[in-house]
């Protein structure tokens, strides 16, 4: 197993609270790299990913390099294909470590207008319909207060995945979406 030029000087992976694991090959199989810190780029590292195993923490995975395209939020567990993190394809770009999530306290606002304005709701649970519980589905602005959450584009914690950490999100954009509909949305309570 190798491992990457993205671990963090000083640290031991073995005393790390965050570790992933990507493989090239489906079930675990083929070169292998570890990585216990974000990585804006690591593509020189391998081609494909078609598993990952985190060992520890909560990890967001990127399509693209810098932080970019398809998010996938993962916690500790094994994924033996990327159709168990929901990926679209076996491209994973980049990665970082979610970072500043304490206790179970989570709470969000969202809003139906741009910039924080028109009516707000305020949420401290998954929910896996936003159409059956709130007045509105689709969400323009958003404030985390506490916490870390996933916006899903589908029903049921379905479909493209949006990571939102502590701050404002004045526009969807700025979560990375294309649209403001939000299917469903799930606290990243695992740390």
């Amino acid at each position: 197993m190798k491992r990457m030029a993205c671990i963090l000087p000083g640290f031991s992976l073995s005393l790390s609270l965050f570790q992933i694991v990507f493989f090239e090959d489906k079930n675990f199989q083929g070169h292998s790299y570890e990585c216990n810190s974000d990585c804006p780029d690591l593509h020189s590292y391998f081609s494909r990913c078609n598993s990952i195993r985190v060992e520890s923490g909560c990890w967001v995975l990127y399509e693209r390099p810098n932080y970019g395209g398809y998010q996938y939020v993962l916690t500790p567990g094994e994924y033996p294909d990327h159709q168990q993190w929901m990926g679209f394809n076996d491209n994973i770009r980049s990665c970082r470590s979610i970072k500043n999530v304490y206790g179970n306290s989570c709470k969000i606002r969202f809003y139906d207008r741009p910039d924080l304005a028109g009516q707000m709701e305020e949420w401290s649970e998954d929910c896996s319909s936003v159409h059956e519980a709130f007045k509105f589905c689709e969400f323009h602005s958003a404030v985390v207060m506490d916490g870390a959450w996933v916006f899903y584009e589908l029903p049921n914690y379905r479909g493209q995945q949006y990571f939102l950490e502590h701050g404002e999100y004045r526009n969807f954009t700025d979560w990375g979406a294309t649209s403001p509909v939000v299917g469903s949305l799930r606290r990243i309570t695992e740390f």
